[in-house]
């Protein structure tokens, strides 16, 4: 299972491809796309497009994870970001491939067991767990929305179904009546669990 990762941003677009062998996580490519700061903003999102579209090539991952919005940016800040997500999802849509999209908190999560770890906890992790070795804080960013995007996954194939299952329950002296079966605590961890899945976007039915 190989999953590209994408930080987004007009600015520096950090991007990490990890697939998982077994137990083990590889890391098969890694870095951050520049665009230049100095060039018109509809230039630098046409450029991250692009590179985006040949990370996808090369690496030629079978799904993109990218990182939310954070909502305590200020209104500005936030409009730029939601431009430079919008070209990640457009290069997943234009290569067919499903997206998923995790909040910050839940990555750092995932990443290094805290929601709240600072960029040099990022880099650190990326180095102790992927024997990485990124420069910029938005390469191992990328890396981490992977890693989670492949933990989450795992998670998700591995819970059992959970349903209530209506059973006849008989009472004596009267007629038998349809009773819900109470559920058992392991299923109910397995439901608390199921709510980390998160929200995926097919974008292949816009491209």
């Amino acid at each position: 299972m190989i999953a590209l990762g994408i930080d987004p941003g007009s600015r520096r677009c950090g991007y990490g491809v990890v697939a998982r062998e077994g137990t083990r996580l590889v890391v098969l490519a890694s870095g951050v796309l520049v665009p230049g700061a100095d060039r018109p903003m509809a230039e630098r999102l046409a450029r991250i497009l692009e590179g985006l579209a040949e990370v996808i090539r090369r690496s030629g991952p079978a799904e993109v994870s990218v990182e939310q919005v954070f909502c305590g940016v200020s209104a500005r800040s936030a409009l730029v970001l939601g431009q430079a997500r919008g070209v990640a999802l457009a290069a997943a849509a234009q290569a067919g491939l499903p997206v998923f999209e995790y909040a910050p908190s839940e990555v750092k999560l995932a990443f290094t067991g805290s929601g709240r770890a600072s960029k040099d906890q990022m880099l650190r992790t990326a180095r102790m767990l992927l024997g990485a070795a990124p420069d910029l804080s938005d390469e191992a960013d990328a890396l981490a929305v992977a890693v989670c995007h492949l933990a989450r996954r795992a998670g998700r194939l591995a819970l059992p179904s959970v349903r209530n299952v209506a059973v006849a329950v008989p009472s004596a002296g009267r007629a038998r009546e349809d009773a819900v079966a109470p559920v058992p605590a392991r299923d109910r961890a397995a439901r608390a669990a199921a709510r980390l899945r998160p929200s995926r976007r097919d974008h292949r039915r816009l491209a």
